[in-house]
């Protein structure tokens, strides 16, 4: 109750204070009234305001999305669909290709791109900025490859050594492709490859992986103090050095090899490009050769982001320390030649060293070596190790529902003049997708999700761009973000390639049986139809990693990919060229309309339909498999001897082994028949049907949640008039909540220290595989305990994974 002397505020002289002023007393009738009059209006007005802002937020959540109007205010799903498919257009698409491709854009030296890019897309409506990291990456100043032979000594006695093969380091201009020749193309070099002058004898160490680095030392070759000779293939090429580099070898010369290009090689009477589809015999495969699977981003700066001023870190576990070349089969002829004759030879091993050996032909007997110590390589090797700049650029389309954004993406920088597949295949496909989303715009249409566009800068270096965007908005990402989707080579072939998590398959599915397949021969099939339903786990090697495996976004790569009957592609060659997508990758450019199709409805499922076309069900059935598959190769390992042993120690446990035994014909492990593994790994072996009851429990809830989203799907369907705004208001807390459930689950499963080696990846479900680093692991954790047989970690990382799985089923509680 107030008093007669009510406090008034004064000032003077800067001071404030309290100052008293008599007032005589209201009769207290007379004061309730007014009071009860004033707090009437006042609620009333909220309550109007309330319901208003509240039916705002809520009519485009609940309004059947048939029943939207056409016209300036705003257009019902089915029709952003039909502009989705209508206007992207080949004519287009090859424009932007030849707009990208036209000149060099090696990261951190494209911005008259990254300028062209945003000017294009607010052109179409899309408010867009440029936003700047500034990172450490190295450029190439000089390199050298020389076949040496030693000659008797000269009148001095002092050694000789004749120079028997230059490698030229270069490939060939071509005529018809008018990109291979600019003067200003980009050398042949490695990203994030260290500067060096080496000179050994070399050894052949097929595709460099880390089994085939363990048949050479179960063989006896000696490594140490060589030079490596491999293969690209298998594993992405930074792990390649890096075991090379553990292994005490102080170089690695790496090559592509036409035994992996199936049949369309040369051997087998096909043309090379330019007269025909064959592999051009001097192209080169430049790249990256950054730890991957270790952390990726800019190595100084780990786990938070480039930004002018911040602290530097060391880079020796992240990058190289000994030199690295790409170089042509060509170049590699004389260097795999002179190995002939000595040491053993590929096909005194086993079937991965000798089932794509394709230049048998051209004389190489791929023996392994070393060379004797008269006949030597030298490589050298000079890089330019700089910070500088790079530019993302970022658009946004606002959407009506504040915390939930979907983020698409695709990279722009390449190794090359060219990079008509990777990534200017999907920069294309992307700028289509946006164009088409402008038209959408004009008419009216509003997602209901905030719509992130990005195009990245640095992803051939290590997906630095994304990386480190991602670095800087996670607390936002973390509140946000719905999904990631990713278009890196958008086109190359003609076969549909796809990596997701688990929760996005149905979304694909689809999307891609609403697109009519490209292909002639099937007339009248979608692409769903003609397509093998194959999708993978997500590893890395693009800009969904930082996504899915550091903030745990569930997160989707897709493109139309080649094949071992497709035309050879020059992978980040200057032959990965506009002229060769217009003559043999995409004729027409067909399969870029088609691709951003795909890709347009894919992003409008997920930002436009009131309930988030996630499926949990999917993820546990998923997750389930996973674990068998760990149990795979836990039995892969464990010998006949401890099998029986299990017998007399627990009927039961022997019982869940035979089980869960599959084959596992097709797993890379260890023979450990002479071994008599502890009891720990038994132990570990029982412990893992403690995820298949933690997953159960997790099932009933994703069942639960997955039929309660599919309910409010049909409710929302269904006309709901204006004035039955608490139905609606009823119906769009209920929707709210199933999302929430949705958004967050893939959040559910990161763990805050991380991998064990490698912290940098927080899912415990998702990794790129240790030493593969393309490829995807699941339950990285616990195979990388069972290749080790550190049981007592397996234990350890059943204990997390199973905290994880039960954090996720309390969340969809």
């Amino acid at each position: 109750m107030a008093s007669e002397h009510e406090p008034l505020i004064a000032n003077k002289a800067g001071v404030t204070r309290l100052v008293y002023e008599y007032r005589p007393p209201r009769p207290q009738s007379q004061s309730l009234v007014r009071r009860f009059c004033t707090i009437a209006l006042g609620s009333t007005l909220i309550w109007i305001v309330l319901t208003f802002v509240v039916s705002m937020l809520s009519d485009d959540l609940t309004t059947s999305q048939h029943d939207r109007p056409h016209g300036k205010s705003k257009i019902n799903h089915d029709q952003l669909k039909q502009i989705l498919l209508d206007t992207p257009s080949s004519q287009k698409a090859e424009e932007w290709s030849r707009y990208y491709t036209a000149g060099p854009h090696l990261a951190g030296k494209n911005l008259s791109q990254a300028v062209w890019t945003k000017d294009k897309w607010e052109s179409w409506g899309i408010n867009s900025l440029i936003n700047t990291y500034d990172v450490y990456i190295n450029y190439p100043v000089d390199h050298r490859l020389a076949l040496l032979q030693r000659q008797d000594g000269d009148e001095d006695g002092k050694e000789a050594w004749e120079v028997t093969y230059e490698a030229s380091l270069t490939e060939d201009v071509l005529e018809e492709d008018p990109t291979s020749g600019l003067e200003d193309g980009v050398p042949t070099f490695h990203g994030y490859s260290a500067s060096g002058n080496v000179t050994a004898p070399v050894v052949y160490v097929n595709y460099g992986t880390y089994q085939d680095f363990e048949d050479l030392l179960g063989a006896n070759i000696t490594l140490k103090g060589k030079i490596a000779i491999a293969r690209y293939g298998g594993i992405f090429r930074g792990l390649k050095v890096k075991r090379a580099q553990e292994l005490g070898m102080i170089g690695v010369i790496l090559y592509s090899d036409p035994g992996d290009d199936g049949d369309v090689t040369d051997e087998k009477g096909v043309a090379a490009y330019p007269e025909g589809p064959a592999r051009q015999p001097s192209s080169v495969q430049r790249g990256s050769t950054q730890f991957l699977s270790v952390a990726p981003g800019d190595p100084t700066t780990p786990g938070y982001p480039s930004k002018p001023g911040v602290p530097r870190q060391p880079v020796h576990t992240a990058i190289p320390s000994i030199p690295s070349i790409p170089i042509s089969y060509t170049d590699a002829l004389p260097i795999l030649k002179a190995l002939n004759g000595h040491g053993p030879k590929a096909e005194d091993f086993n079937q991965w060293w000798t089932r794509s050996t394709g230049l048998q032909y051209k004389g190489v007997h791929y023996n392994i070596g070393p060379t004797p110590d008269d006949v030597v390589v030298n490589l050298y090797n000079e890089q330019d190790y700089v910070t500088t700049p790079l530019w993302n650029v970022i658009g946004i389309i606002n959407g009506t529902i504040p915390d939930e954004v979907i983020v698409v993406g695709n990279h722009r920088d390449a190794w090359v003049a060219g990079g008509a597949g990777d990534p200017n295949s999907g920069s294309a496909v992307f700028n289509e997708v946006i164009r088409s989303f402008g038209q959408a715009l004009e008419l009216g249409w509003k997602p209901l999700r905030t719509i992130v566009l990005a195009s990245w800068d640095g992803e051939e270096y290590g997906l630095v761009g994304s990386t480190e965007w991602v670095e800087e908005y996670l607390p936002w990402l973390s509140n946000a973000n719905v999904a990631y989707v990713n278009t890196d080579v958008g086109v190359r072939g003609k076969r549909l390639s796809c990596s997701a998590a688990p929760l996005l398959h149905d979304l694909i599915y689809s999307a891609t049986a609403a697109v009519a397949s490209p292909n002639q021969t099937t007339e009248g099939q979608s692409v769903y139809d003609v397509w093998d339903k194959r999708i993978s786990t997500m590893g890395s090697g693009s800009d969904f990693t930082a996504f899915q495996d550091f903030a745990g976004i569930p997160s989707v790569d897709i493109g139309f990919n080649s094949d071992r009957e497709s035309a050879v592609y020059h992978y980040h060659s200057n032959y990965d060229s506009f002229h060769w997508m217009e003559k043999y990758g995409d004729p027409g450019f067909v399969y870029h309309r088609t691709m951003a199709q795909v890709l347009g409805l894919i992003v409008a499922q997920l930002s436009d339909l009131p309930v988030i076309p996630f499926g949990a069900e999917d993820y546990t059935n998923a997750l389930g498999e996973y674990v068998n598959k760990v149990e795979d190769k836990l039995d892969a390992a464990l010998s006949p001897q401890t099998i029986l042993s299990a017998m007399e120690i627990d009927n039961e446990a022997m019982f869940d082994m035979r089980a869960s035994h599959r084959n596992t014909s097709t797993l890379s492990t260890n023979s450990h028949s002479d071994k008599h593994p502890p009891a720990a790994a038994l132990k570990f072996k029982t412990s893992l049907k403690r995820l298949h009851k933690a997953l159960q429990d997790l099932k009933e809830q994703a069942v639960e949640l997955d039929t309660r989203a599919s309910d409010l799907s049909r409710t929302v369907k269904e006309h709901i008039p204006w004035w039955k705004w608490l139905t609606k208001l009823k119906l769009y807390r209920q929707i709210r909540k199933v999302n929430t459930k949705y958004k967050f689950l893939e959040r559910s499963f990161l763990y805050e220290e991380g991998l064990d080696g490698r912290s940098w990846f927080k899912h415990v479900v998702f990794a790129p595989g240790l030493w593969t680093g393309y490829s995807g692991a699941v339950f990285p954790g616990l195979v990388e305990s069972i290749d080790s047989e550190d049981w007592t970690n397996a234990q350890r990382w059943v204990d997390i994974i199973e905290s994880r799985i039960y954090n996720a089923a309390r969340k969809l509680e």
